[in-house]
């Protein structure tokens, strides 16, 4: 059934894509949330005259099946722009060359860790990963400070949960750890959580509801959903891992100019718009995203400090340690 919805989403966008009026247009593949893309692609047409025609993902198949669908029409692209609400599928585009090189003036001000080296994707807009708390179960001077602190046994083993670390930014957390750390460090830490015990559950806002109930005392999640169970009021606060160290993992959104695009143009134009501080800004803003990229960007209240002391992975690095870390975590954690 969610393959055949995804099929009828994918022939209403592909008849609203051919049956749009004449005249200046770009398309847009998204995947982030219509509910917080869709009125900044809405004031974009406004602002400058150029229709802008955007397909969104649907829920079931997420950024996957957009890219899917980016790598299956390379022969003949009807895509000018991907904006994506993470990196992977960004990254799987650029391996299969469904997207061409363009450095986009509005990237400048970005670290070099959020923008491509050959100019094929830069970042917009973060969520990190964070250790979420009860603060009816732990005190402030007992806050987790390091992912490492999920392995001291003062805490029982369950009521310390992570997300299975397969999918989503979960996976992309493990692959990142497994690039900084080195693979057999960053499996080190996951066979120390699995001999623990630590539960293991089937997303991070499972997570979240866990510790928000105070089923569990400390979990691994996203800042979105921290965010969103700090604004429910739920006794939970949001700690950023490894400041002093490490640096926590801050998962970018992505923009990307699609190769062979019917409007390059126009398509390099709407790249310039989503990649502005403005755009950026508006994300974090809404709640899409709850950190800048930038240095002196803005960060959103419910996290612990102002700046944010990110994980510098290498992109490439990453993408490598994507299969790796898959693969042994699989053995490790799916029995």
């Amino acid at each position: 059934m969610m393959a055949l919805r995804g099929c009828i989403a994918a022939l209403v966008a592909a008849l609203a894509v051919s049956c749009a009026p004449a005249g200046p247009r770009v398309v847009v593949y998204v995947s982030v949330d219509q509910v917080y893309a869709a009125p900044i692609l809405r004031r974009y047409e406004e602002r400058t005259g150029v229709r802008v025609l955007a397909v969104y993902d649907v829920e079931a198949a997420k950024a996957t099946g957009l890219a899917n669908r980016l790598l299956a029409e390379r022969p003949r692209p009807q895509a000018d722009v991907f904006w994506n609400g993470e990196i992977v599928q960004t990254l799987r585009l650029r391996e299969g060359g469904a997207l061409a090189a363009y450095r986009s003036p509005s990237a400048a001000g970005l670290p070099a860790h959020y923008v491509d080296p050959d100019g094929y994707w830069a970042g917009t807009g973060g969520r990190a990963r964070v250790l979420l708390v009860n603060t009816s179960l732990v005190a402030p001077a007992d806050y987790p400070a390091s992912l490492y602190d999920l392995l001291d046994p003062k805490w029982p083993a369950d009521r310390v949960g992570i997300a299975l670390p397969l999918f989503g930014t979960s996976a992309t957390h493990a692959a990142a750890l497994y690039a900084a750390l080195g693979p057999e460090r960053a499996l080190e830490l996951y066979r120390g959580l699995a001999a623990r015990g630590v539960r293991v559950v089937d997303g991070n806002s499972v997570v979240r509801n866990l510790v928000a109930s105070g089923e569990l005392m400390i979990g691994l999640a996203d800042s979105d959903d921290a965010c969103t169970a700090i604004g429910r009021g739920a006794p939970v606060a949001a700690v950023l891992p490894d400041q002093s160290s490490l640096g926590t993992l801050v998962v970018p959104g992505t923009v990307a100019l699609v190769a062979g695009g019917p409007n390059p143009a126009e398509g390099r134009a709407l790249v310039d718009d989503l990649l502005a501080e403005a755009t950026e800004r508006e994300l974090v803003r809404s709640g899409f995203a709850q950190s800048s990229l930038r240095e002196g960007g803005e960060t959103q209240a419910c996290l612990p400090n102002r700046a944010v002391r990110a994980l510098q992975v290498d992109s490439g690095r990453l993408f490598e340690q994507l299969e790796r870390s898959r693969t042994e975590l699989t053995s490790l954690f799916v029995r």
